[in-house]
C-alpha cells in the first residue's frame, strides 16, 4: 500500500483553543485519506531570529534545528494563523525568517489560511513572504476565512457551508501540487 504524502500543520496561533487550531484539527478529518498530517512543533520555543546564530546550520539552535527537520521530512505544509493587528502573528514570522538561509520553503507545497476578525492584510503580508521564499502556491491553495468564529465550533467542526467546501477544495488542491500535477503557480512578488 502506497503511503500517503505527509502534511506538517503549522499554527499562527499561540493559543491552544484558538479558531486556527481548531481549523487544523477540522482539516486532519477532511485529509484523511490524503495527508498524513503532523504538527508543527509550539513557534513559542523558537528564539527570536539572530543571523548570528544562523552562519553555520549545525550550530543553529536546537528548536530551529527542530523545526527544519519537520519541515524537510513533510511533503508539504499547511499554514493556519490568525491576523494580530492587521500583520502576521510574530511566532510565525520569525519561525518563517530562521528558514530564509536554509530554504526549506523553496519549492515546498504549501496552502495558507488566514482566518480570523478579518485576516485579508496579514494574509497579503504572509502570502509575499512565502512566494519570495519560493514556495508552491496556487489560488485554491490559499483562504482567508473572516469572522472565523462564526463558522467552526469549539469541537473543531465547520459549520458555514461555504467555508467547508472551500477547505476540501484547499485540500485536494494542495494534494494535486504535492503530487506532481500541472498546476500554475502565484508569481514571486520580484517577479511581478
Amino acid at each position: 500500500m502506497k503511503s500517503l504524502p505527509k502534511l506538517l500543520a503549522i499554527c499562527g496561533s499561540t493559543r491552544q483553543a484558538s479558531s486556527n487550531h481548531q481549523l487544523i484539527n477540522a482539516l486532519k478529518t477532511l485529509a484523511e485519506g490524503i495527508f498524513e498530517i503532523t504538527d508543527a512543533l509550539p513557534l513559542v520555543n523558537i528564539p527570536h531570529f539572530n543571523p548570528d546564530e544562523d552562519m553555520d546550520p549545525e550550530q543553529a539552535p536546537a528548536p530551529v534545528k527542530a523545526f527544519r527537520e519537520q519541515l524537510e521530512a513533510a511533503d508539504a505544509v499547511l499554514i493556519s494563523t490568525p491576523e494580530y493587528a492587521i500583520g502576521v502573528p510574530g511566532t510565525l514570522k520569525n519561525a518563517i525568517d530562521w528558514t530564509v538561509s536554509s530554504m526549506h520553503f523553496s519549492s515546498k507545497p504549501v496552502a495558507l489560511i488566514t482566518a480570523g476578525t478579518s485576516g485579508y492584510k496579514a494574509h497579503q503580508s504572509l502570502l509575499g513572504t512565502l512566494l519570495i521564499i519560493e514556495s508552491r502556491i496556487t489560488e485554491a491553495t490559499q483562504l482567508v476565512i473572516p469572522a472565523v468564529k462564526t463558522k467552526i465550533n469549539s469541537q473543531g467542526i465547520i459549520t458555514d457551508e461555504l467555508t467547508l467546501n472551500n477547505v476540501r477544495k484547499l485540500v485536494n488542491s494542495l494534494a494535486d501540487i504535492t503530487a506532481g500535477k500541472e498546476v500554475t503557480l502565484l508569481p514571486s512578488p520580484g517577479l511581478r
